[in-house]
């Protein structure tokens, strides 16, 4: 029975595969001939430094009409600011930031780094007395002093520093 069926599967394809050979192609129906329009010859790319408007091709010899008009700008409102609302700053007070004080710096070579050890002292840049600096977040924001509380160390702020004198 298997073999049978083997036959008729074997006969079903060979049919399926000539008639696909012999099966005739549709002749493509012929377009309507229409009268050929000649292309535009593209407009020159325009040269450096020479404005755009004029390399192009004159738009009315094409039959399109061209409305060339200066730009219109309204007047900048600057009073508009007084209405500002400040947003609710506390969704933003518990956000962390990291406070570094920094006593001085310093540049040593390796061999230098290699001979520290436990009673070796590093010189700073900076005078005994002098404000120390306050960065929040990498960003130079305060001056002060070191202060001791009790066994800690503390920073007494002295001064904010102006956001426009960081940049001088």
């Amino acid at each position: 029975m298997c073999e049978g069926v083997t036959k008729n599967m074997e006969m079903d394809s060979n049919s399926v595969t000539e008639e696909a050979t012999t099966a005739p192609t549709p002749t493509p129906v012929p377009a309507p001939a229409a009268a050929p329009t000649p292309a535009p010859a593209p407009a020159p790319a325009p040269a450096m430094g020479q404005p755009m408007m004029q390399s192009m091709p004159n738009m009315q010899a094409m039959g399109q009409p061209v409305n060339v008009q200066p730009a219109q700008f309204t007047a900048f409102a600057g009073g508009g600011m007084s209405s500002y609302q400040p947003e609710n700053i506390d969704l933003i007070m518990d956000v962390p930031l990291e406070v570094t004080v920094e006593l001085g710096r310093t540049t040593k070579s390796i061999s230098d780094i290699l001979d520290l050890g436990p009673g070796k002292i590093i010189e700073l840049n900076k005078i005994a007395g002098e404000p120390i600096d306050v960065l929040v977040n990498g960003k130079h924001v305060a001056k002060g002093e070191v202060v001791v509380i009790e066994e800690s160390f503390g920073v007494r702020i002295t001064e904010i520093v102006n956001a426009t004198k960081v940049g001088q």
